[in-house]
């Protein structure tokens, strides 16, 4: 039986998903097994300080340095999924210019160092409200996403992000609309959406949903992956976040199974390629 590694999410990185993270990724590997392959679990926060020495990895890592060492195995040759230079990419500094520059339908957003800003701010969305979000990971804190109504709002958020060694942040457009989140894996017919609050339940076309999904991972390298998406009043559709390996909480069981075969394809894919080198 071949084997493989699974990274298991920093908890740090699963603020009130912790318990959702670790099951997303044990019951995958179970799936994984039970297909013949075995799975050895790591954790992020040793990525670096051990030796990994099994060929592919499915790996949950957000953590900026864990990610660079995964970037380290990669270049020798291992198979990560997701790739870490996608993870990186949806640090939300990169992946709002990405999906901005790739016209994918994104609520207007601009990067920001906390240190030094100039040239953007509130009034210049000539808002009553924007969003103030970090610029790197994901809300780690309660602070991290923050609706802000003043300059002054926005400024205080910037100290407490620097006191905290966040070095970039992003002030983005508010959209008014329903909330919709969002999971798939790439190769395999799996979609599910849900409202996360539908307010207005505005009719929208779902097939242009799941294409924009779709554009976007495939713009940002992802396999698997989650996001959320606003419905204007107008029924027009936005992306505003895209996650690489997200719990899939709503939907595990149908989720882990699909998980597991793009990972079995992917060893099985690479084992083929190492015979005919042989």
């Amino acid at each position: 039986m071949q084997t493989i590694a699974g990274i298991r999410r920093q908890p740090l990185y699963s603020p009130n998903h912790i318990e959702n993270d670790t099951l997303i990724l044990m019951r995958t590997a179970e799936h994984l097994i039970n297909m013949g392959v075995l799975v050895k679990i790591y954790e992020e926060e040793d990525l670096g300080s051990i030796e990994i020495n099994e060929p592919v990895i499915f790996s949950m890592a957000q953590g900026e340095k864990s990610l660079n060492e995964l970037l380290k195995l990669q270049n020798k040759g291992r198979v990560i999924i997701n790739n870490p230079q996608a993870a990186i990419k949806c640090f939300r500094r990169n992946m709002v210019n990405i999906l901005q520059l790739n016209k994918i339908p994104f609520p207007k957003s601009h990067v920001l160092p906390v240190n030094n800003y100039s040239g953007i701010s509130f009034d210049d969305f000539n808002a009553r409200k924007i969003w103030v979000k970090r610029g790197d990971v994901h809300a780690v804190h309660r602070e991290d996403v923050t609706l802000v109504y003043s300059e002054e709002e926005r400024k205080n958020i910037f100290r407490e992000f620097k006191k905290r060694g966040i070095e970039y942040a992003v002030l983005q457009e508010h959209l008014e609309g329903d909330v919709i989140k969002f999971y798939s894996i790439k190769n395999s017919s799996f979609f599910h959406w849900y409202y996360l609050n539908g307010i207005n339940h505005t009719p929208f076309d779902k097939e242009q949903l799941l294409e924009l999904a779709s554009r976007s991972a495939e713009i940002l390298g992802l396999e698997i992956y989650g996001g959320d998406a606003i419905i204007s009043p107008d029924g027009s559709i936005s992306i505003i976040d895209i996650n690489d390996f997200p719990s899939f909480a709503p939907i595990r069981e149908q989720s882990t199974k699909e998980i597991a075969q793009l990972i079995f394809q992917k060893t099985k894919y690479f084992e083929e390629t190492i015979l005919l080198k042989s």
